[in-house]
């Protein structure tokens, strides 16, 4: 294990932390920020636990928050259990390439087997090679289905 990091869960206290890794998500991967307001109403639901996610921080010796990971949990009814939706997952560019990345994996994976899960799900932007390369390495497979969606505003 990387000593340098560590994981825990997330606090209130991370709410700002989360919300700008979250926009900082979003202009990396969609190039698109998404309403400032409407992220700070979905993180602190999750992290007040009125919304189906929980989340992750990776920080420092020093205790900097420099990467986080969430998962939504999903019903199936064919198959009696839930899949863990990786929501998202992001690290400062600094503290790319570290190992980090499997960190964060690794505890989403122990805590989903911990909670009887049937597997780790995630989607990414097709366009985005270099994080399907790290999800394949760590042993996600592309599956045989498309997301489709239907805007309601």
């Amino acid at each position: 294990m990387n000593s340098q990091y560590t994981i825990r869960r997330a606090t209130r206290s991370d709410l700002e932390t989360l919300v700008g890794f979250t926009v900082d998500e979003a202009m990396e991967t969609e190039g698109s920020a998404p309403e400032l307001d409407a992220v700070r109403i979905g993180v602190k639901a999750g992290l007040d636990g009125t919304a189906p996610v929980e989340y992750w921080v990776a920080q420092t010796q020093e205790a900097q928050v420099i990467g986080a990971i969430s998962v939504v949990t999903k019903w199936s009814n064919f198959r009696g259990g839930y899949y863990w939706w990786i929501q998202s997952l992001y690290i400062v560019p600094d503290h790319r390439g570290t190992g980090l990345v499997d960190l964060l994996l690794d505890t989403v994976a122990d805590s989903a087997k911990d909670a009887g899960a049937i597997d780790l799900r995630l989607y990414v932007i097709q366009s985005n090679g270099r994080a399907m390369a790290v999800y394949r390495r760590y042993g996600f497979d592309v599956a045989p289905y498309n997301i489709m969606t239907r805007s309601l505003n």
